[in-house]
């Protein structure tokens, strides 16, 4: 039963360990694929949550920390440098004065749609080379059993507040 554990330890260091490369590594190749249009993958992150239907009215800023896992602390910079590049706008939200909505621009939503989502589509086809469509549903499946273990920890953790239930950038 030990070397059982002790493997199971061991290929699980190994998938962590490999995650942690790939999240850095589509920071590093995400933010080529999309820095001529001066995005990076955090700002392409804030743009494809903020293109989604559901999000049409806007997002309050807490909403959108929550969607990406992120905290509002990290997130309120990047807004900052986002709505003073001309991508982003917060407004007060009409139904609770003392929450901001943020929302894409014109600008903003014709960077997305017309210069980043081409390049971040064939960066998929790149990245993904070899891929089948069964792969690939597979490898979302796990990932996503992975986020729902790790939100539940998060929980227990006391770290509902910054980071809560949902999927992730989908956009």
């Amino acid at each position: 039963m030990k070397s059982q554990d002790a493997a199971r330890m061991e290929l699980a260091n190994r998938v962590f360990f490999r995650l942690y490369q790939c999240a850095n590594m589509l920071h590093k190749t995400g933010t080529k694929a999309v820095e001529a249009e001066g995005l990076t993958t955090q700002q392409w992150a804030v743009l494809g949550a903020l293109s989604r239907p559901a999000a049409s009215g806007g997002m309050s800023v807490g909403d959108l920390a929550r969607y990406l896992k992120v905290s509002r602390q990290n997130l309120s910079g990047l807004l900052s440098r986002m709505e003073r590049d001309g991508r982003i706008q917060t407004v007060a939200d009409e139904r609770d004065r003392r929450s901001r909505l943020v929302s894409t621009t014109a600008a903003g939503l014709r960077v997305w749609q017309d210069e980043a989502l081409p390049k971040i589509h064939g960066y998929y086809g790149q990245v993904l080379e070899g891929f089948s469509v069964n792969d690939i549903t597979h490898t979302l499946h796990y990932l996503l059993k992975l986020l729902e273990n790790m939100q539940v920890v998060d929980t227990r953790q006391g770290g509902g507040d910054d980071v809560a239930q949902g999927a992730g950038n989908e956009g």
